[in-house]
Order: C-alpha cells, then structure tokens, then sequence
C-alpha cells in the first residue's frame, strides 16, 4: 500500500502537536501546583531520621531505607508544609512497655526540632494551621509534628499535653494492634472500640486543640470518637472501603458520618489501600518465613532492627509487587468527592512507611497528583481544597473550639 506525502505530513503534524499539547498540559499542572499551598498529613521520615540518622538536609534518593522525603525532594516536588509523624509500632502494655515508647517518640521529636534549627533557612516549625501559609510565604518549608499510636502516652493521660508543648499536633489513637486507647482495624476486638481510658484522652485532646487521629482504628472505634468529640476529627492516612477493600479504608457509612462530623480524610499512597494486590505467592512466603525469623521485631532495638530492614528491603528487590498508580490513587479520591463533596478529602501520602505508586514513588512526584486532578477536570479551586484547604479548615476549628473554653 503507497502512502501519499500528503498523508504522511498530516500524520506527523498530528503527532508533533500532540506531543506539544503534552508538553504543554504538564507545564501548565506544574504552574498550578506551584501556586497552590499544598501540604501531606502524613510521613514516617522521623522513623528514618532516628533509625538511620537520616539527613534531610540533602537527597536521600536511593538511600539504604529508600527515603522518600527530604528537603530538596520537597522543593522539587512543590511540597509546602508536611506532617512528619513519629511512630511508635505496639509493643507489651506495661509499664516498661509504656516507658520505651514514650522515649523513642521523645527522641523523634528531637531529632525534628534538631531538624530544624540545622536547616533553619529552608524549614520552620508549624504549630497551628495558619503556620503553613505563613511559613510559605517566607520562602520556607513548614513542618509539623504528629504521634502515631497513642501507646505513646502509656496511661498517662498528662503526656497529651506534654507532647502538644513539644509540638505535637494530633495523636493516631493507635497502630496494627489494640492498646489501652481503642482497638486497632488489624487486630481483634478487646474494648468494643473506644476504651474508657480513650475517652478520657479524646475529651483531653478535644481541650488542648489536637487534633484526633483516627487512621488505623477499629469501625466501632471511629463511631465511637465520632460521639463523643466536640470537634470534627481528621483521618491521617487511609483510603476508600470501596474502591479497595482493605480494614484499614473507610466504608461508605464511615464516610458519610465523617462527613456529617466536618472531618476529612487525607488519601493514602500505600499501594495495599490503595489496589487489591495480585497474588504474589514468592512473596508472600518469603515475607511469612522473615516474620517467622523475627517474632519479636517490635521489642528490638533500633540496632537489631537495621539488619532486619535490610534483609527486608532486599526482599522487596527480588519480588517486586504490582504498584498501584497515580490514577487508581485519585480513584479514591473521586469516589469520595462524590459520595460526599469536596469539602472532606486531602493528601496524606504515608511516606517512608510504606507509601508509594506507580509515578508516585517520592515527594519529588507530588505534581503528578495535581496533574491527573486537572486532568479529570477539577478545578484550581477545588485542587486547593485537596491539597490544604480541607484538613486545615478541621485545624482551624479544632483550634477555635479549644480556645473558646480557655477564654
């Protein structure tokens, strides 16, 4: 078959302005996105800044842990302001138990104040909502504190309030397992949900204007907080029961109660939230057999840990999984902006603990979120209420709420 030169200078116009109009739509996100105040609600960095005395001050891109954030990550990435969380996995409810948690979250928390006073002219520390704009406006990175795992304040309900003078903005009430607050979505039931110890920390949080976390959290659990907290509360890190159904996502009934509380959630990026994994037998046997090596992980030490992880990320190298995509991603985001607007939805990407996708893989990547929004048709308007808007309107509230019974 002969192709006429009229043809094939058609085609080649076609695909040299296609190309254009690429080039120009990712251009085009990229100057929406750097105009936004975009903020994450949830990394695991001070995880690494402890473990690995990680540095995020340089690129730590292809770094033994894989770090996923650092501060000229975030400049690439447009990242504004971000929640760095200091987790503390579950360990045995005693009073030692107690004691070690609570140093580790303390020293996490130093490692970010030290953080900060070393990298001064590029980050600050945030304390209340309006910290991030401002912060931004001065050319600076915001950083915020959060607790993951309220294990962290043992049975001292006192700890809230130290935590919140360090810095500590909200609390996720618990892990992968039950604690004294409230029962974990990953373990069995103990407290039908809320303990009465955890009301009494949901009511002190309520007082001090910390925001309540109730990523990881048992169903009963989060209907329970719901009841009792005079204020809307903010879920950290999860994603959509229905677009993939994992316990740790929300069902559609939890979303509607969030809703109707004034809350938000903030979108995960763990690719298990986000997509049913395909069955990966070789993996799944090898993480078993590595778990089985190490029964008692979570009592180690930072330095037994180390050659844990590593054989773990190795591990991860010769099986890889299927990641989810940026677009499976706003999939969540679209189910929820539809069952209940757009008023209750952000970013909260779960970064250095485990959060990743396809075109997603660190903070350098953040425009890519932006980019598929608009290319579904959102509005800057309402990007900006996923980026920040939302979650800081909660923060806002939670700190009037707080300040009006001091006064």
């Amino acid at each position: 078959m002969k192709i006429g030169i009229f043809t094939i200078g058609f085609l080649s116009l076609f695909i040299l302005n296609a190309c254009s109009s690429t080039i120009i739509s990712d251009r085009k996100a990229m100057r929406i996105h750097r105009e936004l105040l975009t903020l994450d609600s949830h990394t695991d960095t001070p995880m690494d800044m402890l473990r690995w005395n990680a540095d995020i001050s340089r690129n730590l891109a292809g770094s033994a842990w894989d770090g996923k954030v650092d501060i000229p990550r975030m400049e690439k990435g447009g990242l504004d302001a971000v929640f760095f969380a200091c987790w503390v996995g579950q360990g045995p409810r005693t009073a030692d138990g107690n004691r070690k948690a609570n140093n580790k979250v303390n020293r996490m928390i130093q490692a970010i104040h030290n953080a900060v006073k070393a990298n001064s002219n590029r980050i600050e520390l945030a304390l209340d909502a309006d910290d991030a704009s401002r912060i931004t406006k001065s050319g600076k990175h915001a950083i915020y504190i959060g607790i993951e795992n309220g294990y962290a304040i043992g049975r001292d309900l006192a700890e809230i309030e130290t935590f919140y003078n360090l810095g500590a903005r909200y609390i996720t009430l618990c892990h992968v397992e039950n604690n004294d607050i409230c029962d974990s979505s990953n373990d069995t039931t103990e407290h039908n949900g809320l303990s009465e110890f955890g009301r009494t920390v949901v009511r002190e949080m309520n007082r001090l204007g910390m925001l309540v976390d109730l990523s990881h959290v048992s169903d009963k659990a989060f209907y329970d907080v719901l009841e009792i907290s005079n204020v809307p509360i903010i879920i950290s890190h999860s994603c959509a029961r229905a677009v993939c159904d994992n316990p740790r996502n929300l069902s559609d009934e939890m979303l509607l109660a969030l809703a109707k509380n004034g809350g938000v959630i903030q979108v995960a990026t763990y690719t298990e939230y986000v997509k049913t994994p395909a069955p990966n037998p070789e993996r799944e046997a090898a993480e078993k057999a590595l778990n089985d090596k190490y029964p008692h992980y979570n009592q180690m030490t930072e330095e037994e840990k180390k050659p844990v992880l590593q054989e773990h990320y190795k591990l991860k190298q010769k099986y890889p999984g299927k990641l989810a995509t940026v677009s499976d991603y706003i999939d969540h985001i679209e189910h929820i902006v539809n069952l209940i607007g757009i008023n209750h939805v952000g970013i909260g990407t779960d970064f250095d603990g485990g959060g990743e996708l396809d075109g997603l893989m660190d903070v350098s990547q953040m425009p890519n979120i932006t980019k598929e929004l608009l290319r579904r048709g959102y509005s800057k308007k309402d990007i900006q209420k996923i980026w920040s808007g939302n979650f800081l309107r909660v923060f806002r509230e939670v700190e009037r709420v707080a300040k009006s019974h001091t006064e």
